[in-house]
């Protein structure tokens, strides 16, 4: 694609597909960053991503050329000089022009366009090899044509509201170097102009132009108006910029240089350092030659829309771009210890593994403990089942979560409510990784950050129960507990006939039966030997139990509370960091589509 030659420096072209891809980049980043960018400015993305589709899928490849200018600078004569023929009207009376008049070079068809454009004054330009041959005609002819054309323009035959001015004008055109076939030249109302309408009127379909041609005279070429609201604002579009000077027939030679200097100057404080200026003269001729060849050159190029579309787009990712940091904050993968710890005290996890290191003990003494007092343990509540949380222990339970356990998850705990302090220690943690989240992004990203951050208050409790409960606390039981358990009652049995034999040997003592001969150890009767033996052994085999049932237990605890702090965890992953991650994701997404559609 050719490059564009508009503001005296030659600038790379820009094909349909990188504009595609720019409008693309902004969209993605409109997506991303919705909420968090500022919404004035996102409108007006919005818009130009609409507008963007709306320009590129005009067929035709015509380039709109806007003369923009203030009351009395002589645009509409200018347009009437470039065009030919007197188009759009002149006069002394102010304002002059009170809606667009467009001008179309070539035989391609601009009705959509221009319906697009929202101009209904409408001239299709004779091609040149039309030009030439009205030029040949007798002068009889041309007053004719001259007097056919007037008569048709006051009586609305040729030009109506939405008509075209397909009359040949008599007038004799030379053949002009450069062709501007696919050229849309625009007469805009005056952006000064009394009434609002009018420049309403301008600055929307200013908007909406491909080339900007900003005519100005002697005496306004330093008006505040023309270099603060549109010079310095539309600084970016130098690519598709023209200033020109008009009437400067007024002036002499050298004033022309000055103001031309004087000009340039200007637009290089307002941020447009290699704008040429080009001098005209509607009324004499001079310079129009010039310019026309510059809007041809503009028209070969056939991508001015592009420049200016993607001039649209630079400027509005820049301008959203102020909504972003420069980087996002890295977050570690693992939970913070401290976030974790604090959830875990308000999901009650100390009390629950308090509540497993005692039913831990409550078993062992129940299944090692000297039978004849085991029944005693059935008496005392189960610690577990206060809480509404199963753990008793079978041989054949297995460590994966069973239909109970699915069961015990869509109920909820007993566990008491996390106390003031708990609370106020997850708020804390909380914030904190909110404020670490958040450091450097503006301040929507920030808020964004600790809401995502800081769950609703039941949500938060409420998952952090259901993954107490749903926490499978169920082991095995210790192989030692079956050991103990078998050699106590064997030791029980021991007693027990022990007992009998020496009851029985009382009973016949005392009914003076002859007596049976009674085994010995040494010189311990093995009757006595089995009662006594069973009970200190027993006795104490239970005492050990004891000590390793305490050894056990706080082994269990501590696996207990590796598991619940995991799902805790868990939680914390997916209530707290995913969604801060997704916000700084989003941000991420939003920043490197911004700097692409900024290229």
């Amino acid at each position: 694609m050719s490059p564009l030659i508009m503001g005296g420096a030659r600038v790379k072209g820009i094909t349909a597909k990188e504009l595609a891809q720019k409008s693309a980049a902004l969209e993605q980043a409109l997506a991303a960053g919705n909420g968090q960018l500022d919404p004035g400015r996102s409108d007006d993305a919005r818009s130009l991503v609409a507008k963007v589709a709306g320009r590129t899928s005009k067929a035709g490849g015509h380039t709109v050329v806007a003369l923009a200018g203030a009351t009395g600078s002589g645009k509409s004569s200018l347009f009437n000089a470039l065009v030919g023929e007197d188009v759009a009207m002149v006069g002394a009376r102010r304002p002059t022009t009170s809606r667009p008049v467009a001008a179309v070079w070539g035989e391609q068809d601009a009705g959509e366009l221009l319906d697009w454009l929202g101009v209904q004054q409408r001239h299709r330009v004779a091609p040149d090899d039309e030009a030439e041959l009205d030029g040949d005609l007798e002068a009889g002819d041309v007053a004719a044509a001259d007097g056919r054309a007037r008569r048709e323009a006051r009586g609305g035959e040729g030009r109506g509201p939405v008509g075209l001015v397909r009359g040949r004008v008599g007038r004799r055109r030379e053949a002009r170097p450069g062709r501007l076939d696919g050229l849309v030249l625009l007469d805009l109302p005056d952006f000064d102009s009394r009434v609002l309408a009018h420049r309403e009127e301008s600055e929307r379909v200013l908007k909406l132009v491909d080339v900007f041609v900003w005519v100005t005279d002697p005496q306004k070429y330093a008006d505040a108006r023309l270099h603060d609201d549109y010079l310095k604002v539309l600084a970016s579009y130098d690519a598709v910029t023209v200033a020109v000077l008009n009437q400067t027939d007024r002036l002499t030679p050298d004033a022309v240089g000055q103001v031309r200097s004087d000009l340039s100057r200007l637009a290089a404080d307002d941020g447009i350092a290699q704008l040429q200026v080009l001098a005209t003269s509607a009324r004499t001729g001079e310079g129009v030659e010039a310019l026309r060849m510059r809007l041809a050159t503009a028209v070969a190029a056939q991508n001015a829309a592009q420049h200016r579309l993607a001039a649209d787009i630079r400027a509005s990712a820049s301008a959203l771009r102020a909504d972003l940091g420069v980087n996002e904050p890295q977050l570690t993968a693992e939970v913070d210890d401290e976030l974790v710890d604090a959830l875990a005290r308000a999901a009650g996890i100390p009390v629950v593994v308090n509540a497993v290191e005692r039913d831990y003990r409550h078993q062992a003494y129940g299944r090692t403990g000297w039978p004849f007092t085991r029944w005693v343990r059935a008496l005392r509540p189960d610690p577990m089942k206060r809480l509404r949380l199963n753990t008793r222990d079978e041989v054949e339970e297995k460590l994966a979560v069973t239909a109970g356990d699915v069961r015990t998850v869509l109920g909820r705990s007993s566990l008491p409510p996390p106390t003031p302090a708990a609370r106020a220690a997850v708020e804390l943690a909380t914030r904190r990784v909110g404020a670490d989240a958040a450091e450097g992004l503006p301040h929507r990203w920030a808020e964004a950050v600790a809401d995502a951050a800081t769950p609703p208050g039941p949500e938060l409790a409420d998952a952090l129960d259901q993954a107490v409960v749903g926490t499978s606390l169920k082991m095995r039981p210790p192989l030692w507990w079956r050991v103990c358990g078998l050699a106590q009652l064997v030791l029980a049995l021991l007693t027990v006939i022990g007992a009998l034999w020496l009851a029985v040997l009382v009973v016949l003592g005392w009914l003076a039966l002859p007596a049976v001969d009674t085994p010995r150890v040494g010189s311990v009767p093995v009757p006595l030997l089995l009662l006594v033996g069973g009970l200190v052994l027993g006795l104490g085999l239970s005492a050990a139990a004891r000590w390793f049932a305490v050894i056990g237990a706080r082994r269990r605890a501590e696996r207990v509370r590796r598991r619940l702090l995991d799902a805790v965890a868990a939680v914390a992953e997916s209530r707290i960091m995913a969604p801060v991650r997704e916000v700084l994701t989003r941000h991420k997404t939003t920043r490197e589509a911004l700097d692409l559609a900024a290229v």
